[in-house]
């Protein structure tokens, strides 16, 4: 194993927890509709208990993403959660309160009332993906912060990357791309949402509502998110030379990507294909409600296919408006060799715990959510 294969391989993984994790939000996307699919408090409950059953496992992978990142790529995390801390503390407030929601909701003495929890839940489902939307943005369009090796020798302030502004990461939502994209994955997360709810609650009438708020969601969905794919297609990227490690702008780099990483591009199209399969079929067969594992299985697809083409080929996956050359590749900010390697081996875990997550999944959906089943003292 060489150094370089090692630093693609851990963006490979980083990339692979953020498309799960993109999937997942149908967690926050059926939240921030509690009161459109559920009309009376027994159908909220429905709602709730059905998304409550998985909340664990979107906030586990966040958590997971999160420290992926910061044993692969250490620099990345010192940067972007350190420099805009605002943008990150308000993503985590908003799940913190997502679980304080899901538990305390109705409990006795819960002297703030259930609806003000089942608002703080439509909050998270609203916030959360919106704001995880724009910081991916970034990812393509830049951030405003500077790197400075050279500072960890200050003995007073060692510290090598910082914010070029005071907004701490807040100014990311000043770019108007930044939250098309954000709008196109709070969008996706309601699509997505709304198909496990089909999936997952046996009531009619929340069915048959889901269906109608389906195709109000999946429109906008593909108006933002194609407007700001073609837009990156065919805009300029940021490259680096692979010998002195200096970036430059190079036009259509994205787009080059796909084309010369052309089994990205499939696995692109096999995904948004998987997509619209899932929830044509949803819309068009009232019998059919599994629309949310094509559907799912695509999203992953294509999130990967975007997060692998905006690292490997030579690209900056964190770029810098501030200062170009402080941009981070994925060999500018990784860990060392020793640790990406002791990691790599810690990793062959990973289909062990994807196939206990599974099996555990299906034995909570094993029974479709019921009217019965909001009267069970177990229930949010």
């Amino acid at each position: 194993m060489t150094y370089s294969f090692l630093q693609h391989y851990w963006w490979l993984v980083v990339s692979l927890l953020g498309a799960l994790l993109v999937f997942l939000m149908f967690v926050q996307g059926a939240n921030s509709l509690i009161f459109s699919l559920g009309h009376t408090p027994d159908e909220r409950r429905l709602v709730i208990n059905s998304t409550g059953r998985k909340w664990e496992i979107t906030f586990t992978t966040l958590v997971t993403f999160g420290g992926a990142f910061f044993a692969s790529f250490p620099l990345f995390y010192s940067t972007s959660f350190g420099g805009a801390y605002w943008l990150w503390m308000i993503i985590l407030f908003t799940f913190v309160m997502q679980a304080v929601s899901y538990e305390f909701q109705n409990k006795l003495g819960n002297i703030l009332g259930t609806r003000t929890f089942q608002w703080l839940l439509i909050v998270n489902g609203i916030v959360g993906p919106l704001l995880l939307g724009g910081a991916v943005a970034t990812f393509f369009n830049g951030s405003n912060f500077m790197v400075d090796k050279m500072n960890i020798t200050d003995g007073l302030q060692p510290v090598i990357s910082h914010w070029a502004n005071a907004s701490n990461g807040l100014d990311a939502l000043l770019d108007p791309w930044n939250l098309i994209f954000g709008f196109a994955v709070f969008f996706l997360a309601r699509v997505l949402g709304i198909l496990y709810i089909i999936n997952n609650v046996d009531d009619d009438a929340i069915r048959q509502r889901s269906r109608k708020h389906l195709l109000y969601n999946v429109v906008p969905f593909l108006v933002l998110f194609l407007s700001f794919f073609i837009r990156t297609l065919f805009k300029e990227g940021f490259a680096y030379d692979a010998t002195t490690g200096e970036i430059y702008m190079q036009p259509f780099k994205y787009l080059d990507n796909l084309i010369e990483m052309w089994y990205l591009l499939l696995i692109l199209l096999v995904g948004v294909v998987a997509l619209l399969y899932g929830v044509i079929k949803t819309l068009i067969a009232d019998s059919y409600v599994r629309g949310i594992w094509p559907a799912g299985i695509g999203v992953v697809l294509v999130v990967q296919a975007l997060l692998l083409c905006v690292g490997w080929n030579h690209t900056a996956y964190y770029p810098s408006t501030a200062d170009l050359q402080s941009s981070l590749t994925i060999v500018n900010s990784s860990s060392s060799m020793f640790t990406l390697e002791t990691m790599f081996y810690v990793s062959l875990l990973v289909p062990f715990v994807i196939a206990y997550i599974s099996y555990v999944w299906r034995a909570m959906d094993r029974k479709k959510l019921t009217h019965d089943e909001i009267h069970n003292d177990e229930v949010y």
